[in-house]
């Protein structure tokens, strides 16, 4: 039974059920009557995506890893699923996430059944002081060069033959261009991992439907982000 101070907020929200097709959608940040991580996070992972992705990729008592913990969606996932959740970050929210830099895990090789991971999508958002955050690094090559890192650490603790899960969105910004980060990343996941699928997870953010976000958009001849990439690897 969990403590008055732990519990989570009790929400209402569809019925959860596994994704078939390669297009997903779901009306809420979090499914269930409770909330998973916290949607004070900037730039937290949709729950269900995460959901999907566990629920499909692993079985009951697997070690489930994600080095971008963050608010800690997926560690509250797994245990809804009754995973094994690993989580670390730069900059650990609660006391269940580890502190540590997802280029240089404190795991042991070939220990990992599952790897979901939401990494900063260049520097769009701000997450952290700590100098060592990705989440600093701009898309001109030096966000490209640290996410090889962490792509080769993850196939160094994944085992052989299990799945990795990444949650990307491209970048657009006004003065400086678009970054077609999903395209990259996946292209430099390809070095140790066999692509299995790429899904499109289509985004609720508020900013989409703001009148002068769109006015904008629609004025300037860009797009706002209309969807995520989930990128499906299968370690060789």
């Amino acid at each position: 039974m969990r403590s008055r101070t732990s519990r989570r907020p009790r929400l209402v929200k569809p019925p959860l059920r596994p994704e078939v097709t390669t297009l997903w959608e779901y009306p809420s940040q979090h499914y269930g009557n409770e909330q998973q991580g916290s949607s004070a996070f900037r730039g937290a992972t949709p729950s269900y995506v995460v959901w999907n992705v566990v629920h499909r990729f692993s079985k009951p008592g697997d070690e489930v890893l994600d080095p971008f913990c963050g608010s800690g969606t997926t560690l509250d996932v797994c245990r809804d699923l009754g995973r094994n959740g690993l989580g670390f970050d730069l900059s650990p929210t609660r006391p269940d996430i580890q502190a540590a830099d997802a280029r240089s895990l404190p795991l042991k090789a070939k220990s990992i059944d599952l790897i979901f991971m939401d990494p900063p999508y260049a520097d769009n958002l701000e997450y952290s002081d700590d100098e060592r955050c990705i989440g600093k690094l701009k898309a001109d090559g030096r966000y490209q060069r640290a996410m090889r890192l962490v792509l080769d650490e993850c196939a160094r603790v994944l085992r052989a033959e299990r799945m990795l899960a990444i949650y990307v969105c491209d970048v657009f910004k006004k003065d400086k261009g678009f970054w077609p980060l999903g395209f990259e990343l996946f292209e430099l996941a390809k070095r140790h991992f066999t692509p299995h699928d790429i899904v499109a997870v289509a985004r609720h953010n508020k900013t989409l439907q703001m009148g002068n976000y769109r006015k904008a958009a629609d004025e300037g001849g860009f797009f706002l982000r209309g969807f995520n990439y989930l990128l499906l690897f299968q370690k060789r």
